[in-house]
């Protein structure tokens, strides 16, 4: 009830002020905002609700001229760059593609002061940013945590016979190299897998990333030159190699991704893996889980450079330069990025990029009878402020995962040694670079 009242007083405010949630909007009665967004699921709820209240408070008007999946817009997005098409003042954006864009955006650094983006995880802004340049505005976060299967775990005769194999504890893995030891172990193919990971595009890419730099590798260095066929892209490579030829990945892995995995881990056949938080509810819910109340959380293990594993994304909303209406589409980003927005879409099961969100989830947590939903919050807020890291801020990020995942799946199935794999797409992914001009 006092939320309500809450909600409602600032309503009343905005409504004779045009601020919102510490914004000053502006009023724009008579402009209509054109926007490129993408759709589908969960993502179109936040414009169901919240668009109406910003043409409320604003007098303004927007208008969804298109909508789709991540992929197809960002298709037609490079074709109406390049073409000069471009009929939206706000489009959708991405830690993993915005540097396509950039000479097609807005910079929008003059446009927020120092304290309106104070609140966001700093870590993820970082990645919004290139050339000394704001170019978009987060809307919400994604990185994996490791998701492990107590029982198996906590079993008495499997710490017992862990302990005479190894000679110490069985106990949640805060290290790839006893990730691997423990994933071997509790490997009993085929009721039970050590682990596994998506195995095909740029989800094996991404995987092989998250573990990369950990270990303090690159995928690419300073100075463009691939880098992953480092010491350390060798040991990661070797141990996908290792864990999927003993048969502690299931034999079809090459072909998963992200429904298949946790499908997989849903019907009980994988002891540990690294997951995107997103599943949640899915594996809790007992009619359609076997691991419901079976399994617990942790922050990714750290490599040999001491670095928590962090391979992360945000969805973002950008303005693009050709706009007629930049004031009025900074407005709408401002209040579609606020507090009620972000809380909204993390009560539906995004992660938030504000820490003032993660303050109200986990203060709601401590009344929930589910002990797992205030660690979870726990978790996510310290690896979106400390371990978020997207791949190569690139516009090449694409075409050098397409060459490198087909690589990585052929390393893990024998059919080339390791580092003879890696150097063949390293060579490949070179010529990408240099065709590009980074080497001019």
């Amino acid at each position: 009830m006092k939320r309500l009242l809450f909600v409602g007083m600032v309503l009343l405010l905005v409504l004779s002020t045009s601020t919102v949630f510490g914004f000053e909007l502006g009023r724009f009665d008579g402009t209509t905002i054109k926007a490129c967004f993408i759709g589908g699921g969960d993502y179109e709820k936040i414009y169901e609700k919240f668009i109406p209240e910003f043409e409320e408070l604003t007098g303004a008007k927007v208008e969804i001229v298109y909508k789709g999946n991540g992929f197809d817009i960002d298709k037609k997005m490079k074709i109406d760059f390049a073409a000069g098409t471009v009929d939206y003042d706000v489009c959708w954006d991405h830690t993993s593609f915005f540097s396509q864009y950039l000479d097609f955006l807005e910079p929008l650094e003059g446009y927020f002061t120092q304290e309106e983006l104070s609140d966001f995880s700093q870590k993820v802004l970082q990645y919004c940013q290139k050339d000394g340049h704001i170019w978009q505005i987060p809307r919400h976060g994604d990185v994996s945590t490791l998701h492990y299967r107590t029982d198996l775990l906590n079993d008495p005769e499997n710490k017992k016979a862990f302990q005479e194999k190894y000679g110490k504890e069985l106990k949640v893995p805060e290290t790839w190299d006893e990730f691997k030891e423990i994933a071997l172990f509790l490997s009993k193919p085929p009721e039970i897998y050590g682990t596994q990971f998506a195995g095909k595009e740029e989800a094996l890419s991404g995987r092989f990333w998250d573990i990369l730099m950990s270990h303090g590798g690159k995928i690419i260095d300073e100075n463009y030159k691939p880098a992953f066929n480092s010491p350390e892209g060798i040991k990661v490579a070797t141990m996908l190699r290792d864990l999927y030829q003993a048969g502690a990945m299931p034999p079809g892995m090459v072909n998963f991704l992200w429904d298949d995995v946790a499908g997989t881990f849903a019907n009980g056949n994988i002891a540990m893996y690294t997951e995107w938080y997103g599943w949640y509810s899915y594996f809790q819910n007992p009619e359609a889980s076997k691991v419901a109340g079976k399994f617990d959380i942790s922050r990714q293990p750290k490599g040999d450079a001491g670095i928590h594993g962090g391979w992360a994304g945000a969805h973002c909303f950008s303005v693009t330069k050709s706009s007629k209406n930049k004031e009025a589409a900074v407005a709408f980003i401002k209040f579609i990025t606020s507090y009620e927005p972000q809380l909204f879409e993390a009560q539906i099961g995004y992660i938030p990029v504000r820490n003032s969100v993660f303050e109200t989830l986990i203060q709601e947590a401590e009344k929930s009878t589910d002990p797992l939903i205030k660690k979870r919050f726990e978790i996510m807020q310290i690896q979106i402020n400390e371990d978020f890291t997207p791949p190569p801020i690139v516009a090449e990020w694409i075409p050098i995962s397409n060459v490198l995942y087909p690589k990585l799946q052929a390393i893990m199935l024998g059919d080339v040694e390791v580092e003879e794999g890696l150097n063949q797409a390293a060579k490949e992914v070179e010529l990408i670079m240099e065709e590009a001009g980074y080497y001019d």
